[in-house]
């Protein structure tokens, strides 16, 4: 029996209508234009502003993008796998809201949590069950409504998170060559007190107490952070170009997790590639978590070519990080053409 590689045969993402700019933000909390942009490279970000909606909101417009771009019958999809730190309840998941609202009738769904590594990790873990041959077509979708775990008036963190959902179509294939190559993924645990959401989990239910105290909202110690982060990414993309023999000049491009752009420009120093092969668009989404990397690709689909080389890496809360050695396995521009 051939080989089955696994190879994403479509993007789509979706981001709310709502912008908020900086000189909006500034109106809100004591920020200004340029110190955010000098800090983080971000100009603006998406907010769902509507009530009683959430990430399921998003992941599934992503995911109907793409079931319509690529024409798949959605009776094929095997199983829909959600990656998000803001799921819409404790339970059930957020994947199995959105595969209700597709129709799928012959899948099944679950949640991935590993922070902003999320889509990393439930790509790859996609990528396994259809090399396995078991399944033949899985959706994978990165999505997170950041703004609802995010306070408003800590002029540290509000400016940094959008929301947003990016999705991506995974079949199988046995044409050599293409598809995820390798990957390399890790989490050390130490993050705790760095990163974290303080209450709504067991060892810190809700009550008025967290609630008045803004513990339901991202706490971040932003230079720890910065530092395992460069560290992490640059360090496990180093890695995966030794054991596959590559070096820099092999790569095409590198799509990092979009957390502040100081950080991704450290990544690409530490890999040793130029900004030029860096895809960014944290300008206009900011930290969008586990929606960072697809909606990188569904903005720079058109560009991509069957067989570049792509790295992607992330680092997120846990701390869990990572990156994947994979190679594009269509012309994104005739595919981008079909989306519009």
């Amino acid at each position: 029996m051939d080989k089955i590689n696994a190879i994403i045969t479509g993007v789509a993402g979706f981001v709310p209508d709502y912008v908020l700019n900086n000189e909006e933000l500034s109106r809100i909390v004591d920020t200004n234009d340029e110190w955010i942009t000098t800090r983080t490279g971000i100009k603006e970000r998406r907010i769902l502003t509507e009530e009683g909606i959430g990430t399921s909101y998003l992941a599934r417009k992503a995911a109907r993008l793409l079931l319509k771009k690529t024409g798949v019958d959605p009776d094929t999809i095997d199983a829909v796998i959600v990656a998000t730190t803001t799921p819409d309840y404790v339970h059930p998941s957020t994947a199995s809201i959105v595969l209700g609202k597709l129709g799928l009738k012959n899948a099944f769904a679950f949640d991935l949590s590993a922070a902003c590594s999320g889509f990393m990790y439930a790509f790859d873990t996609a990528c396994g069950m259809i090399q396995s041959g078991r399944y033949k077509k899985i959706i994978v979708i990165g999505a997170d409504k950041m703004s609802s775990i995010t306070d408003y008036t800590d002029r540290a963190t509000c400016p940094l998170f959008g929301d947003g959902a990016g999705a991506v179509l995974v079949e199988g294939t046995t044409e050599e060559g293409l598809g995820l190559i390798d990957s390399f993924h890790r989490a050390d645990g130490i993050g705790l007190p760095f990163l974290h959401v303080k209450a709504g989990g067991s060892v810190c239910p809700s009550s008025q107490f967290t609630v008045d105290h803004h513990l339901h909202y991202t706490y971040q110690e932003g230079r720890t952070v910065y530092r395992y982060a460069v560290s992490a990414m640059g360090d496990d993309c180093a890695t995966l170009l030794e054991r596959n023999q590559l070096t820099q000049d092999d790569v095409d491009y590198v799509i990092t997790h979009q957390a502040n752009l100081r950080i991704i420009e450290a990544v690409a120093k530490r890999v040793g590639v130029p900004m030029e092969k860096v895809l960014v668009n944290i300008q206009r989404y900011g930290n969008t978590s586990a929606a960072c990397i697809p909606l990188v690709l569904w903005d720079f689909e058109k560009q991509l070519k069957k067989g570049d080389t792509i790295f992607f890496t992330a680092f997120g809360a846990g701390f869990a990080h990572g990156a994947i050695y994979y190679k594009w396995a269509y012309d994104g521009s005739s595919s981008a053409e079909q989306g519009q």
